[in-house]
């Protein structure tokens, strides 16, 4: 098993962060009290909630500020999370059911806009105009992203779109997580940019290594059907890295011309893949990202967070799941 020491430092704000988002159902319909416990319980290790407590304390943040701020990155990442399953029709996650697999669209459409509401009355708790802008910043880009995906064709092989896409997915969010604790804590611009830099990294490579996982997991582990982004008309770097190299392979003339791949297109094309060494390319360019972000990390003060920050980055490419 990885080993996840870089948590055990902030275990403890961990749980404060917890406590603080399922405080915001309090006063509220009882059901959205309910769907915020079920959504928090479903799993997942906080990564971006460590990253800004760990960012934070390297430079002494107040601890209110960051918990608030913490809470509100947890908390916009778990609404787009609502939304994306109900956009994607997704009945699991993690191998729990999703709330759209319970819920009507309308009930989880609101749940996810009070979610992203109580992620702003968080980010405004923080009482920092730079931390609020760079959360609406954020934010945008995220939405951005999605509607970008939703109105682009299906089966695109253009790399640059690829990462386009999966900067406004995750990598903003890591960015904002690492960088907005600098603006708490009033760090100067060159400090600034390393923060960035190392949430900008470390967020591309996460999810190059769920791109990765999409195709070299188990769908009991998962959650989720293998080559699910494949089977959306989704092409991620994997797949990328096939058509670059095999571009007169018969499957891949078909799909492209045709924009269309059926289950034994699908099967075909995923174990073509995982032949093919297009995995380990991308495994390898996931490590280079996280090298870039290693580097990004040495201009910081030498502290146990910074220690920690890097060992997570490690954590990032050696996960399976």
């Amino acid at each position: 098993m990885i080993e996840t020491t870089f948590m055990t430092s902030v275990q403890d704000r961990l749980a404060l962060v917890e406590e603080k988002i399922r405080s915001r159902a309090d006063g509220h319909n009882p059901t959205l009290g309910a769907a915020l416990s079920h959504l928090l319980t479903s799993g997942g290790k906080r990564i971006r909630v460590v990253v800004t407590l760990l960012s934070g304390e390297m430079f002494g943040a107040d601890q209110e500020q960051l918990i608030s701020l913490a809470a509100a990155i947890e908390s916009l990442h778990t609404a787009t999370l609502v939304h994306d399953d109900l956009i994607d029709g997704a009945l699991i996650r993690r191998g729990i059911p999703t709330l759209n697999a319970q819920w009507s669209p309308a009930a989880t459409v609101l749940t996810g806009d009070f979610i992203f509401a109580q992620a702003a009355r968080l980010a405004a708790d923080t009482q920092s105009i730079q931390v609020m802008q760079l959360f609406s910043e954020t934010l945008a880009t995220i939405v951005n992203g999605e509607i970008t995906q939703l109105f682009s064709s299906r089966w695109s092989s253009d790399r640059a779109n690829y990462y386009r896409r999966i900067y406004a997915k995750t990598a903003s969010l890591f960015e904002t997580a690492a960088s907005a604790p600098g603006l708490l804590c009033s760090v100067g611009p060159k400090v600034l940019q390393a923060l960035k830099s190392y949430g900008y990294e470390i967020g591309m490579a996460f999810q190059i290594v769920d791109d990765i996982l999409d195709f070299t997991g188990e769908q009991a582990i998962m959650g989720k059907p293998v080559a699910s982004d494949l089977r959306q008309g989704l092409i991620t770097l994997p797949a990328l890295y096939y058509l670059e190299n095999n571009p007169n392979d018969p499957i891949i003339q078909g799909l492209l011309k045709s924009n269309f791949c059926d289950e034994d297109c699908i099967g075909k094309l995923v174990n073509s893949i995982r032949n093919s060494g297009a995995i380990q390319k991308s495994t390898k360019e996931a490590q280079q990202s996280v090298e870039r972000a290693l580097q990004a990390l040495e201009s910081l003060p030498d502290t146990a967070q910074r220690q920690a920050l890097a060992d997570l980055s490690r954590y990032i490419v050696e996960r399976d799941i």
